[in-house]
């Protein structure tokens, strides 16, 4: 306990310092140090004592939402049995799912740490669960490293949730108590947390169909890789994304367009695919009978959320490049379309810098990175000559 009270002093001291040192840093730890100047560029208000709430909208579960429900019992189990709260936040740190113990319930509503939470680092600044989130590795932030004064009492443990077939991160899940509780083995506690909601997913996808589309397309059903034509795969895309169904001729003109491909061959497309799915595809109206998940709707989701980073981490490649089908062309345009948008809006300079180290043909990020960075600033002066490289 006094190790626990010195290192709560020596906080404070790095906190009411005026400038912090790479000394501070290495104590302290760069994640929490880069986080703190993050916060204070941020301008969250000084008496924030409790994160924004957002209303929870009903709408169809996700893989995610899915998965705690195989596996919420255990998660309950470990909190009571802790004295802790668990809570599950997606990619954009709303939180949404919590159990908590009869020790943390009243604090953990007090601050909204519930769901519907907003624990976003520029709302309510350093936190474990955020932080996760950006660094994509597993966190603790101690009693006063927090930003927000309200909780400076936690200890708070998080560790990424990863979907098992994409190794996108879904979400991430967080233990949290008081600091005189605080524990070395806090941050395995999480990680054991977050494997457990990982194996409810992969349970879950034996269930379920889960299509690629960015870059390689893929299409894996139980969990296993099916051989499947071009062809096939933009139909089950198109089925994706209409879960409502389509008649013969409509899935015909949204596959085929003005091209001369005759109904017969479309039937014999489907009766295939049909013998591969084993009786999870749908006639009158056609439309896929299994749960369906892919990482071009979670890039749809992300969006819809306002979750651009994420966003741009699923978009790792364009949406069927080769495909000829006038409805999905016209859907990537629109996906683009919507990206682009986000980035001009965008005010996240290191993640926008992220997306052109991985694609370097993104001139949207080009444009938007040259309007926010100072243009005293040697990356505003690179950019510059960048964009006129691509432009002549």
């Amino acid at each position: 306990m006094r190790n626990l009270v010195e290192k709560r002093k020596q906080i404070e001291q790095f906190r009411q310092s005026s400038s912090l040192s790479p000394t501070h840093a290495e104590l302290l730890g760069q994640s929490i140090l880069s986080s703190w100047n993050r916060s204070k560029t941020a301008e969250i208000p000084k008496d924030r004592s409790a994160a924004p709430m957002q209303t929870v909208a009903k709408q169809t579960p996700n893989a995610l939402e899915h998965a705690l429900r195989l596996c919420a019992e255990d998660l309950k189990h470990i909190a009571q049995q802790s004295s802790m709260v668990v809570a599950v936040g997606d990619v954009g740190s709303t939180i949404i799912w919590t159990a908590s113990s009869q020790q943390m319930q009243s604090a953990a509503e007090s601050v909204h740490f519930m769901q519907g939470g907003q624990w976003k680092e520029e709302l309510v600044g350093t936190n474990a669960l955020a932080l996760s989130l950006k660094t994509q590795q597993s966190s603790c932030v101690f009693s006063n490293e927090h930003y927000m004064s309200s909780i400076h009492d936690w200890v708070c443990y998080a560790a990424p949730i990863v979907d098992p077939y994409s190794k996108q991160i879904l979400g991430v899940i967080d233990l949290s108590t008081t600091w005189k509780n605080h524990n070395s083995l806090g941050l395995l506690a999480a990680e054991r947390c977050a494997s457990i909601i990982q194996s409810a997913l992969q349970e879950q996808y034996k269930q379920q169909l889960y299509i690629r589309a960015f870059s390689a397309s893929q299409v894996l059903f139980n969990g296993r890789v099916l051989v499947l034509t071009p062809r096939q795969i933009e139909i089950l895309i198109i089925l994706a994304l209409c879960p409502q169904g389509m008649t013969l001729d409509t899935l015909h003109q949204a596959l085929y367009g003005e091209r001369k491909v005759s109904i017969g061959t479309l039937k014999a497309e489907m009766s295939q695919l049909r013998d591969v799915l084993g009786g999870m595809l749908g006639s009158r109206p056609y439309r896929i009978l299994a749960n369906v998940e892919a990482d071009f709707l979670q890039a749809e989701q992300a969006l819809d959320a306002g979750y651009m980073e994420s966003a741009l981490k699923l978009c790792s490649g364009v949406f069927l490049a080769k495909t000829e089908s006038p409805f999905l062309c016209a859907w990537r345009d629109c996906l683009e379309s919507r990206l682009s948008d986000a980035i001009f809006k965008a005010n996240e300079t290191d993640v926008l810098l992220r997306h052109i180290a991985r694609f370097p043909e993104a001139i949207d990020a080009v444009e938007r990175l040259i309007e926010l960075m100072p243009k005293q600033h040697p990356v505003h002066q690179t950019l510059l000559k960048y964009k006129n490289y691509m432009a002549s």
